[in-house]
């Protein structure tokens, strides 16, 4: 019976572990996917032979994406370098030396030795140090597409771009929004200028996986664990 119920206890501890380590696995991942263009409405009434509702280009204008669905190249030119140090030094003493009262004129003593005698000593210093450095590059070229125009005329752009070497798989996605007026000429805009950016590196494959602590390893390196 003791052994039936230590058993029971196993595998009670096993699946909570095995439940609380689903709950640290990994997001899931967002959606990138290339956006299509608007569908050009039905109208059945012709406009002429020349001009077509919704294909208008202007005469003096670059052929530059405008447009839901239209495509957009964006340079990843980022360089971030942050360094931090901080040093801290204190020092504290306190001296107290309070002599024994005295009764009838004469200090109390015992054994001819002043006693009620008070005196006290303390010295506390702290000295601390610290240091961070993090530094991060990232460079090349990645097609995005417009997913929504704004009503100010900005354009809100997403895509991805998948890699595959060998048995991994090497991805970028960036999302953000652009000035029509930053787009340059050949189509495309350096992410310098492409506002509330956000921007993936990752990988999938043996050699991602590689580089990852498993479920449990993350379960046991949670911050409210106290082991």
């Amino acid at each position: 019976m003791i052994k039936q119920v230590n058993s029971m206890r196993r595998v009670i501890v096993a699946s909570a572990v095995m439940v609380l380590a689903g709950c640290v696995s990994s997001p899931s991942e967002p959606n990138y996917s290339a956006t299509w263009p608007e569908p050009l409405p039905e109208a059945a009434q012709a406009n002429g032979a020349i001009y077509q509702a919704g294909h208008d280009v202007a005469l003096f204008e670059n052929a530059v994406a405008r447009r839901v669905g239209d495509t957009l190249t964006i340079r990843l030119s980022e360089r971030t370098n942050a360094s931090k140090s901080s040093t801290t030094s204190t020092s504290k003493s306190t001296n107290i030396d309070m002599p024994g009262p005295i009764i009838a004129g004469r200090p109390v003593t015992a054994n001819g030795v002043e006693i009620l005698n008070t005196q006290v000593d303390n010295n506390s210093e702290f000295d601390g140090e610290g240091a961070s450095t993090q530094s991060n590059r990232l460079e090349g070229d990645i097609s995005v597409t417009v997913a929504q125009r704004l009503s100010n005329g900005n354009l809100l752009v997403r895509g991805q771009k998948w890699i595959s070497i060998n048995q991994g798989q090497e991805y970028v996605r960036i999302q953000g929004i652009v000035r029509p007026i930053d787009i340059e000429p050949d189509n495309s805009i350096s992410s310098l200028k492409v506002a509330d950016a956000m921007i993936a590196y990752g990988g999938k494959g043996p050699l991602a996986n590689a580089n990852s602590p498993g479920l449990l390893s993350r379960f046991f390196n949670l911050p409210f664990l106290p082991f």
